[in-house]
């Protein structure tokens, strides 16, 4: 017998092998069997969101959030939704969601960073990478986008710093 736990994993699995749009139906079945289940919710977003259907990923992340909106990935998703169509704000806005409800995401910190990067807001940017550093000292991409702000700044020798150890990152 098919529960929503099984669509669900199955679905997961799914979309983890980059087969969203077979993930989908699973996802929406699932919900037919527990429509308040924030988590069947937020999987469908990202699945929604795999395939390019932006407007419905949001609808899921936003029906999630209205279940648990304590669901950081849910604000998380958005978010990165909202950054990929250049609405920078709003992008904002579920970041900082995000982190109001947790705050020890590494990379929450990083796209947080990665939006002030782009908006040329460079010491926020970099308070955000050293956030996301502090969380997980070798995270790569935060590391990288740290050496870059760094440069940005004019801080060379903290740059050089962080070029020496991704360096020593990249012969692991």
């Amino acid at each position: 017998m098919e529960t929503a736990a099984y669509l669900n994993d199955s679905g997961i699995a799914l979309t983890e092998a980059n087969r969203p749009n077979d993930a989908i139906p699973l996802f929406r079945k699932a919900l037919i069997m527990e429509p308040e289940n924030p988590l069947l919710w937020l999987n469908l977003g990202v699945a929604q969101q795999r395939t390019g259907d932006y407007d419905e990923a949001v609808n899921s992340f936003s029906r999630a959030i209205l279940i648990d909106d304590d669901l950081a990935e849910a604000w998380v998703s958005m978010g990165l939704i909202y950054y990929e169509t250049e609405q920078f704000e709003l992008s904002e806005q579920c970041y900082h969601g995000a982190l109001m409800r947790d705050d020890n995401d590494p990379k929450t910190w990083n796209n947080l960073g990665v939006l002030y990067f782009v908006e040329g807001s460079f010491e926020d940017a970099r308070h955000c990478f050293e956030e996301a550093i502090s969380l997980s000292s070798m995270y790569y991409e935060a590391l990288f986008n740290l050496r870059d702000v760094c440069r940005e700044l004019g801080d060379y020798r903290a740059a050089a710093e962080f070029e020496r150890v991704l360096a020593g990152y990249n012969r692991m």
